[in-house]
């Protein structure tokens, strides 16, 4: 037995954060594979406050690679100086799986150095690249096998979304609206704007979002809280909206905030993404989605239960956008606080057939 318990400890797993949203979602995997005997290394992308976050939740990484932009060529070239970027890191550390939320740059890494992978995913639309392809995977509940026209030797499956991973830890934090000079009596609205340089990106997004900061900034009981995706997308937004910005009326937070504290403290949320409509949607705030690309089946399942509304027309935003205060509950809740330990579970059991 002993040797046994030896053997799972001596066992590492490679978690590659790619993405900002894939930082709060790892933060209790690590810490539950941690509590299990597994050994984790990490690496981090340098965009999209990917680092900033992982400091402010002190989670210990290796800054690798950075965007390439949006340029479909620059973004192919991108992967692969980034996985070679990352080669060293795998030599050196030799993990037992490679783990990722989509890290599309250590999956093509992991494939060329045979290190098994596992790739958690919750958007079944996104592009697959050839030679990119993990081993495992694991989804959420209402995802179907219908959806899923890949062949991959195991699908796991968990209950919920994923951000009922990590929403079930959260306590609500006072003074961040105080913070950003924001008053009680005010209708706090965190605007996320599309983000302009995924694949799935529609400009039918950007005419929303306009429209919807229109509206909202010529309200005057609102406090808009725009969180930009990076600096391009922030200079952009500084140039359009440059008096309002400077009114106060629009506000873009100096530094990294945690983004679960400010959505609990929002009023409503709007976003041209998806995790934070679903994270919203996990809290129980009041939540409205502008993305135009092609849905998934999670967006949908959340909007057919009445947990975030699609605005996908200037005319919906007349009819279905409410502005309004929000009764706020003491404490949030979730719908699925077992997600956490199905996924563990998971992984554990790819883990002790490996």
């Amino acid at each position: 037995m002993q040797g046994a318990r030896m053997e799972t400890y001596k066992k590492k797993i490679w978690i590659d954060l790619d993405n900002s949203p894939h930082v709060p979602f790892f933060k209790p995997i690590i810490e539950e594979l941690e509590k299990r005997g597994y050994r984790i290394t990490i690496t981090a992308r340098d965009c999209f406050q990917v680092c900033g976050l992982a400091d402010l939740l002190r989670l210990p990484y290796s800054r690798i690679g950075r965007h390439y932009g949006k340029n479909r060529m620059m973004k192919v070239a991108g992967l692969v100086i980034r996985a070679l970027q990352l080669a060293p890191t795998v030599l050196t550390e030799k993990p037992a799986l490679a783990l990722s939320h989509g890290s599309r740059s250590q999956l093509i890494i992991a494939r060329l150095l045979g290190v098994p992978s596992t790739l958690i995913f919750d958007y079944e639309h996104a592009q697959w690249l050839p030679f990119a392809y993990p081993d495992t995977v694991i989804v959420p509940e209402v995802i179907p096998d219908t959806a899923i026209k890949q062949k991959f030797r195991r699908i796991g499956r968990y209950p919920g979304i994923k951000e009922d991973v990590y929403v079930p830890q959260f306590k609500p934090m006072k003074g961040i609206l105080s913070e950003l000079g924001i008053t009680e009596k005010e209708v706090v609205v965190t605007v996320r704007p599309p983000a302009t340089e995924a694949h799935y990106h529609r400009p039918q997004s950007d005419e929303l979002f306009s429209v919807v900061m229109q509206r909202l900034s010529g309200r005057p009981d609102t406090r808009l809280i725009v969180l930009p995706r990076n600096a391009d997308q922030e200079a952009a937004v500084r140039v359009v909206w440059n008096d309002l910005i400077s009114t106060g009326k629009i506000i873009i937070p100096s530094k990294v905030v945690d983004g679960l504290n400010l959505i609990w403290h929002s009023d409503l949320v709007i976003s041209g993404g998806g995790t934070m409509n679903r994270e919203a949607a996990a809290l129980g705030v009041p939540v409205y989605s502008i993305f135009r690309g092609e849905m998934g089946t999670v967006d949908k399942y959340l909007s057919n239960c009445g947990r975030l509304v699609l605005l996908q027309s200037v005319d919906d935003i007349e009819e279905k956008l409410r502005v309004c205060k929000w009764n706020r509950p003491t404490q949030p809740g979730s719908d699925s606080p077992e997600a956490l330990g199905k996924i563990v579970d998971e992984l554990v059991s790819i883990m002790e057939q490996s």
